[in-house]
């Protein structure tokens, strides 16, 4: 490219308009326009056109457009943002809560535990008395004394115990909190369920906007894998290898998450049905290759799976519900590896 048509490029995208087949453009066309001059400058500058930085040039090259470029293709890019920072912050400040409020409780926990030293060292220097002083009068004395560092001592813990109740009943509430938003299934290493939903509705609004293809996959443990074995443990370790391969087959751009009970799902963007079919018979034929071994029982693993095009006519719960339908035919039928939704 010339300095000439460089600058020219640079003109037209300053203006916030585009030409194509004599019409003004689209935002997307302007889009497309300014990605290409990001590639342009990164194979000009000697640099490979990695993500990381393509994202560095993209938003540096940005900052010199005119402001209504910028808020044109920023709209754009709100689509696939999701305000992930600021669910960050909102999710740092809750765990900071939840950090201050269990270092109350350690910190009230050693003043009980001070407390009840002293309530033994008072206790034992008592009977010490009581013992050098046959008495009864005297002994009389030091019950009553005692009595009263007793009673004492009791209305100090007795608040110090309330207020230690009081700050569990809001640790656990900071603790479901964060559990409400978190987004991993620790127990498969891959996202959980609500993270999934997140991602399908976001993907239905990128779709309705860009008019590209997705599809949805959904996996489980065919019921004559699962008739075969009676441990739980063994079950979840065959889950466990289950979400291991989707891993290993998904993209970097796919999600791959567990759904609920032993069912997975890998959202597979800009991918169409048939592309989705083919992902399918792979992972079948991935699984079907993996044996497991139960003690000296080998168990060859089978899963069945459902097939969907994300269709942003329809909502996430009904693409969801096809998907699952779907799973279960091909679960029930045994002699497909995959049912396409036909919702």
């Amino acid at each position: 490219m010339t300095e000439e048509q460089k600058y020219s490029n640079h003109s037209r995208l300053d203006s916030g308009e585009s030409i194509r087949g004599g019409h003004l453009s689209d935002p997307t066309s302007d889009l497309e326009i300014f990605a290409k001059e990001v590639l342009n400058a990164l194979i000009m500058d000697n640099l490979p056109p990695t993500p990381n930085n393509f994202s560095l040039y993209f938003d540096r090259i940005l900052d010199d457009k005119s402001e209504s470029l910028r808020r044109q293709i920023g709209s754009i890019l709100e689509l696939e943002d999701g305000n992930d920072d600021e669910k960050n912050i909102e999710l740092e400040k809750t765990l900071k809560q939840g950090f201050s409020s269990v270092k109350s409780i350690l910190q009230l926990s050693a003043t009980l535990y001070k407390n009840m030293t002293l309530m033994e060292k008072i206790l034992e220097k008592r009977r010490d008395e009581m013992r050098s002083t046959p008495s009864l009068a005297v002994a009389s004395d030091l019950l009553i004394s005692l009595s009263g560092d007793v009673s004492k001592l009791g209305v100090i813990l007795k608040k110090q115990v309330s207020h230690m109740k009081e700050l569990y009943n809001e640790t656990a509430t900071i603790v479901r909190q964060v559990e409400n938003e978190t987004i991993f299934d620790d127990q498969y290493g891959v996202y959980n369920k609500r993270y999934l939903i997140a991602k399908l509705a976001q993907e239905s609004h990128l779709i309705e906007e860009f008019r590209h293809k997705s599809s949805l996959i959904m996996v489980q443990l065919s019921t004559t894998t699962l008739s075969q074995i009676t441990s739980e443990k063994a079950k979840g370790l065959m889950m466990r290898t289950i979400a291991r391969l989707l891993l290993k087959t998904s993209r970097r751009s796919d999600t791959v998450a567990h759904y609920h009970d032993g069912i997975f799902a890998m959202l597979l963007k800009h991918t169409d049905i048939e592309s989705a079919k083919r992902a399918a018979d792979r992972l079948y034929d991935l699984v079907s290759t993996t044996n497991f071994f139960l003690g000296e029982q080998e168990i060859q693993l089978r899963i069945a799976i459902g097939v969907a095009e994300i269709n942003p006519v329809n909502s996430v719960e009904n693409i969801l519900a096809c998907t699952l339908d779907a799973m279960e035919e091909a679960n029930n039928e045994k002699k497909y590896h995959y049912v396409v939704c036909n919702g």
